[in-house]
């Protein structure tokens, strides 16, 4: 929740001739609700794609607050995030819920950065391995292997969120190595090999490129360092 509709233009109107003529790297960017027509038409033309950060699991009705994949289509959007650890901490958002948000984005055209992560109690308790085979195990149930073109995992540990501390390589490594594994077994081997696995956790433009040298660390999902367009830009350059 960062940069009010002025804020947001102008920090892509800097980063676009930053990434500009990068090619073989997605770069998405997802602002606040209210920013995203201002920035998705800011991006038009550019090599920038726009995303929300949520979504809700009706096209429209009496659910006060919420939006809708349709209503993020329709300014732009070609992404959403869902189950972002935020979501799950603060709102109560469930496997089942997520799952449900996650189907209906797809059905509705969107693609899917769908984030899972255990909190620093779960790590240390031993219970890391768990959490993530539940989030994926019941997050992700019925997709098919032709939904994994739309859809890609993002690995954030919560006790890595914002507060300076980053997994290390060999951490994200053995994570991400863990959760390729987990869709091998639920999804097949086709589906383990194309996915994308994208690692956030106080990702900087110091350390993006060490972590996605690592064999299963696709990509980043940016907080905090995406707020400042040439720290962003480090970033897609480091996933080069």
């Amino acid at each position: 929740m960062n940069l009010l509709v002025a804020d947001g233009v102008r920090l892509v109107n800097e980063l676009k001739p930053l990434v500009a003529g990068i090619t073989g790297v997605d770069i998405v960017v997802c602002p606040t609700f209210t920013a995203l027509q201002a920035v998705g038409e800011a991006l038009k033309g550019s090599n920038v794609e726009l995303g929300g950060q949520n979504c809700y699991v009706k096209e429209s009705g009496a659910f006060t607050g919420e939006i809708s994949p349709q209503m993020l289509k329709d300014v732009g959007c070609s992404w959403t995030i869902i189950g972002h650890s935020e979501r799950r901490q603060y709102f109560g958002e469930s496997d089942a819920l997520l799952n449900e948000k996650v189907k209906f984005a797809l059905a509705s055209g969107l693609k899917v950065m769908f984030c899972i992560g255990e909190t620093l109690d779960e790590r240390q308790g031993g219970k890391m391995n768990d959490v993530l085979a539940r989030q994926v195990t019941q997050g992700l149930a019925g997709l098919t292997e032709a939904d994994f073109d739309r859809v890609s995992v993002a690995y954030e540990p919560v006790w890595a969120i914002g507060t300076g501390v980053t997994a290390t390589p060999e951490q994200a490594q053995e994570a991400h190595a863990f959760v390729r594994g987990l869709l091998k077994t639920q999804f097949g081997a086709a589906v383990a090999d194309k996915v994308r696995i994208q690692y956030g956790g106080s990702v900087k433009a110091d350390n993006a490129a060490e972590l996605m040298a690592k064999p299963d660390v696709d990509g980043a999902l940016v907080g905090g360092a995406a707020l400042k367009a040439d720290g962003f830009a480090a970033i897609v350059k480091g996933a080069l």
